[in-house]
């Protein structure tokens, strides 16, 4: 069977909060410096405007973010992942990552579907689907935002439904290190496909952020990884690589999706 390799890099910065033109320039020079070297960026949750800014956050959501980050990558010729915040109907705001293609066409969209603590439930309406796949250049990419990976239901469903990879801008915090340090391995591994979890750094407002954004290959193995501080992360997806893994450890053929029936109707009867 033929393989499909995908160049992958992620953005961890800590950005300018409530400055989001502040943080497009940086987007755009991180687009500049990748050019070549990566297919696909992927930037940190709500990059644009920050995450943890207060009242502020209704008041900088605006259509024009899009547009640039499509003029970036249409001008860089690299396809981004951006984490931003976007208006719906009847008023509703969505903590929404928004793929783009290299011509600046969008080519998907994923509102965050589970809303963690009070940031978030202050100002989003959760979205609702679960799974978000993008095919791109014969790979299939799948969407999440920070608290949706740490679900399991949500991995497994993007997997089966032929994800090869799956991107994750977040904006993980203190104390939950635990979370980039062993769920996202955890993750890939459990599903054999790819993970690119991709984190802010530093502190917003009463938020200090961990860092330690990470590609993970099929095997659980770290493929690139930054600790703490601004930089990128730069990793090959292959979707061979992902078709021999599910074969060895056939997790995705072997499940019963029917015991999960709990998950639905609340019957968690033991026995």
């Amino acid at each position: 069977m033929m393989s499909t390799k995908l160049r992958v890099a992620g953005l961890q910065s800590a950005g300018s909060p409530a400055d989001p033109e502040a943080n497009l320039d940086e987007l755009d020079q991180a687009a500049k410096r990748l050019a070549g070297q990566a297919d696909l960026l992927i930037t940190p949750e709500l990059f644009v405007t920050g995450y943890d800014i207060g009242d502020r956050l209704p008041e900088l959501v605006s259509a024009d973010h899009l547009g640039t980050v499509r003029a970036i990558a249409e001008r860089n010729q690299i396809a981004i992942i951006v984490g931003l915040a976007e208006s719906g109907a009847a008023g509703a705001l969505y903590n929404s990552a928004v793929f783009i293609d290299e011509r600046g066409a969008v080519r998907g969209r994923h509102h965050k579907t589970h809303l963690f603590g009070e940031i978030d439930r202050a100002y989003f309406t959760p979205g609702s689907h679960a799974v978000t796949v993008v095919p791109y250049r014969g790979v299939n990419i799948g969407m999440m935002i920070c608290y949706d990976i740490e679900f399991p239901e949500n991995a497994r469903m993007s997997a089966l439904a032929g994800a090869h990879l799956l991107a994750v801008p977040t904006a993980q915090m203190t104390p939950f290190e635990i979370v980039a340090d062993v769920v996202i391995r955890a993750r890939a591994w459990e599903n054999q496909i790819y993970l690119a979890y991709v984190n802010h750094d530093g502190v917003e407002n009463t938020t200090t952020y961990v860092g330690r954004s990470s590609i993970v290959g099929p095997d659980g193995g770290v493929l690139d990884r930054i600790e703490s501080g601004s930089g990128t992360i730069i990793a090959e997806i292959d979707t061979e690589a992902v078709r021999l893994a599910q074969r060895a450890n056939p997790y995705l053929t072997d499940t019963r999706p029917e015991l999960n029936a709990a998950l639905v109707t609340g019957d968690s009867r033991v026995g």
